[in-house]
């Protein structure tokens, strides 16, 4: 089996890698395919973020600081719809 190229990993691929995660526990799978809901699994992700969100505040360029608060907006508001959904 051969290795694949994965690029280098910066704050910005790490924060949407964790937000990919959060998606596919909240059933989002990859082109709208259906995933095993993890509502536990998604909040804990969410709450990861948020940690780095306050641990990394005034150490972000602009550009990071906006992916940051625009991801954990739309994961906020994508678990509460789906805890709503419930």
């Amino acid at each position: 089996m051969a290795s694949e190229e994965l690029g280098t990993v910066d704050f910005s691929t790490f924060i949407v890698s964790l937000a990919t995660n959060v998606m596919m526990h909240l059933g989002e799978g990859p082109e709208g395919t259906n995933a095993p809901v993890e509502l536990g699994l998604a909040k804990q992700t969410i709450d990861i973020i948020s940690m780095l969100d306050e641990k990394t505040a005034g150490n972000r360029t602009d550009d990071e600081d906006q992916l940051v608060k625009g991801v954990l907006y739309q994961l906020r508001m994508a678990y509460v719809s789906k805890t709503q959904a419930s």
